[in-house]
């Protein structure tokens, strides 16, 4: 064989050999590579490791994805999230995806909680902070004191509501948004109506948490609410009956279930029974969800005083004006709940 055919051979494989590894190249950066779809959460500080073994179950090949991950620097570039991973994506999107961050958002939701720690632990099942941050955070002394909140009012700053979070919030940035969330809440329509009504945001949002427990019957709370409203600005004590269950178990620490308020329980002392003190207790007793809040806002119009848990309409109230109506109710309703066994 002469020098031009060797050459030419030599030329040939080398060809050959450079097709397969350019062929091979393209396969690890652009042929599919992932077999499902799915989430993965990326925590703060997370190592390549940890990811790794994250995504371990999404790939059909991990070694040609670790190779084209460290060609991009990935490994120095890790960001925190919750990420989407579609069935056939190549290590080259993937990769993409994870590297500039492009992260899926949470629907976060939470309904009207009695507490920051039962909020906490709602919260902490659906973005990375933990329960315990983010408690420490919602009681947060110095921000509350800035944000023109009190210990017994802080819980009106959040309204229940769907809101949308990156995963990796954190429990401070995350106390923020609600405190935004809270000042868009009260647009002007809202503020005029509490001006209207000569009660303060808190105010209202207090009030709404007394309705909220008063009553699960969305379409009764302006009614429930209206009741409310006359006996305030008649002078008159609230006498509502969730006040006296908050205070209990305020005083108790427990947080047992109640379902009948004793003679005995109108006595204790609390700002918060309203039984004894006139006006509104300190801050809300729960958290109040939109209806209530906008019920205090939007109350039915008529002169009722007085109400007691019907015993035909199990879940809604009989309304009265006058104390005489109302002690026929109220008899009946006592009557009803001790032939029921219930005697707490």
């Amino acid at each position: 064989m002469n020098l031009k055919k060797l050459l030419i051979l030599i030329i040939g494989l080398l060809t050959i050999i450079g097709l397969l590894l350019g062929y091979n190249f393209y396969n690890k950066i652009y042929k599919s590579n992932t077999v499902k779809e799915g989430f993965i959460y990326i925590s703060t500080n997370s190592s390549y490791n940890d990811v790794e073994n994250n995504i371990r179950p999404f790939l059909k090949r991990v070694k040609s994805f670790n190779f084209i991950a460290n060609l991009k620097g990935y490994p120095k570039t890790i960001k925190p999230g919750k990420y989407k991973i579609t069935e056939g994506m190549s290590n080259n999107k993937l990769i993409n995806l994870l590297r500039n961050g492009k992260q899926t958002t949470v629907k976060l939701s939470f309904n009207n909680q009695d507490s920051f720690e039962k909020l906490a632990g709602r919260i902490a099942q659906q973005i990375e902070a933990d329960s315990i941050t983010l408690l420490k955070s919602f009681q947060d002394s110095t921000f509350l004191k800035e944000s023109g909140f009190t210990a017994e009012t802080s819980l009106a700053m959040y309204i229940p509501n769907t809101y949308e979070f990156y995963w990796n919030t954190s429990a401070t940035l995350f106390r923020t948004k609600m405190k935004d969330e809270y000042k868009r809440f009260w647009n002007s329509d809202r503020l005029e109506k509490a001006k209207k009504l000569n009660l303060t945001q808190n105010e209202v949002i207090t009030l709404a948490s007394i309705v909220q427990k008063e009553t699960s019957s969305v379409k009764e709370r302006p009614m429930v609410a209206k009741l409310y409203l006359n006996r305030l600005q008649e002078q008159w004590p609230l006498q509502a009956d969730p006040t006296i269950i908050f205070a209990i178990k305020e005083k108790t620490g427990e947080d047992t279930v109640i379902k009948r308020v004793l003679t005995k329980d109108l006595e204790i002392e609390s700002p918060y029974n309203t039984y004894k003190n006139l006006g509104l207790p300190p801050g809300p007793i729960s958290m109040p969800d939109i209806s209530s809040i906008d019920a205090v806002l939007n109350p039915a119009n008529h002169e009722y005083f007085f109400m007691c848990a019907s015993i035909t309409k199990i879940g809604t109230h009989e309304f009265a004006k006058t104390l005489s109506q109302h002690n026929q109710y109220a008899a009946k309703y006592q009557l009803w709940l001790s032939n029921q066994g219930i005697n707490r």
